[in-house]
């Protein structure tokens, strides 16, 4: 379907999301009810992602990834929410959150040894939250503590994504509960350490295929090698991380409302009531037409962000506001497509249901919509302080 391009992109970039849109129609998209259904990913796909070049979007060119930007990985993941948000949310957490730190605090070792299979094989996960810690991060319980050349950690992580599928985890634990925050210290942990386990994978309403997985560290032994930056700055390294991870986040939510307008659009312009199609009923043209509109605002905000991280620029705030209205535009457009496909939207024969489950969990991770409007409140402050 061919939709106007209102946001201003470069050939390169336009060249890179067609590309992106037409392998996700054709290797994506007849697998999306089946992963549903299975609340798994076809494994066959993980392969084809990294062949593709969207695991390792940002990684130099020197480690195998392709050296390109935050701007080109986010227009991956909205490309692929527009098909299926679980794929989508696999590539941002690979992308935003596990390249990301690694790239920008892994010292020279650390990304000759993990980059390249990041970009050609493995997945990553994430590792922060925990059952009592949520948005409250730093109040996580996972200790670490120094046995001759090693880490040992205790613990338990929960709500991981990409948990099923990942090889490497960037795992945060304390290695001083008397610091406070100023403990908590950031290790890369493979799948295959000693006292490594990961525990169950969750049923959840929606992105059934992306695996959301507990971690259970008994006794898990880290080499020294492997500390990711400085003991004790893992609190430095989670903020930082999750403020381009939002961005992503972001990017799924716009790519999911897309997805479900453009579905809900074909099917009411060729619907007919009343001897007439549904999308020309004037009341109709409201819902539709401000949905775009809601569309395009969070196409914008999410684009902007990008584009400032990119430049080197301040975006704290504007990665916030892009993560919060775009995960609201999402659940508010996939409601709305439901009610515009009538009963069908309703069945899960079509996608517009699973567009509505996806949505929800837009406001939940990487941070709760009342965190964000904290987080944009603060800076705000600042500004005008």
């Amino acid at each position: 379907m061919s939709r106007p391009a209102l946001t201003v992109l470069t050939e390169e970039e336009t060249m890179f999301r067609d590309a992106i849109r037409s392998f996700v129609r054709d290797r994506i998209g007849p697998r999306v009810s089946a992963m549903d259904e299975a609340a798994q990913v076809d494994a066959d796909l993980i392969p084809a992602l990294h062949e593709m070049g969207l695991m390792g979007i940002e990684i130099p060119e020197e480690y195998g990834g392709a050296g390109s930007s935050i701007f080109n990985a986010i227009q991956a993941i909205e490309a692929i929410a527009e098909v299926d948000p679980s794929i989508s949310v696999l590539v941002d957490v690979q992308n935003t959150l596990v390249n990301n730190a690694l790239v920008r605090w892994a010292n020279e070792e650390q990304k000759q040894r993990y980059l390249p299979k990041m970009a050609t094989e493995w997945v990553g996960s994430y590792a922060l939250s925990e059952p009592a810690s949520g948005s409250d991060a730093f109040a996580l319980r996972t200790r670490a503590e120094k046995k001759g050349d090693n880490w040992v950690i205790n613990g338990s992580k929960m709500w991981i994504t990409n948990g099923g599928e990942s090889s490497l985890f960037i795992v945060f634990a304390n290695t001083d509960f008397s610091k406070g925050y100023r403990g908590i210290t950031a290790f890369i942990v493979e799948r295959g350490f000693e006292g490594f386990t990961v525990g169950k994978k969750e049923d959840k309403l929606g992105i059934r295929a992306s695996s959301t997985t507990e971690l259970i560290f008994e006794d898990c032994v880290v080499p020294e090698a492997n500390v990711l930056g400085e003991i004790g700055k893992g609190y430095k390294i989670s903020i930082e991380t999750l403020n381009e991870g939002r961005i992503g986040i972001g990017a799924q939510m716009l790519g999911l409302a897309q997805g479900a307008f453009d579905y809900a659009m074909r099917y009411i312009l060729e619907r007919k009531q009343f001897g007439q199609t549904i999308a020309s009923f004037q009341g109709v043209q409201f819902q539709y037409a401000r949905l775009a509109m809601d569309i395009e605002a969070a196409r914008l905000m999410v684009y902007n962000a990008a584009r400032l991280k990119d430049a080197g620029l301040p975006f704290i705030k504007e990665a916030a506001m892009a993560k919060l209205f775009a995960s609201e535009v999402a659940e508010r457009t996939a409601s709305m497509c439901i009610e515009l496909c009538g009963g069908v939207g309703f069945t899960k024969e079509y996608p517009v249901e699973k567009f509505y489950r996806d949505a929800k969990i837009g406001k939940i991770y990487e941070g709760t919509s009342n965190m964000q409007l904290q987080t944009i409140a603060k800076l705000l402050a600042r500004i005008y302080g």
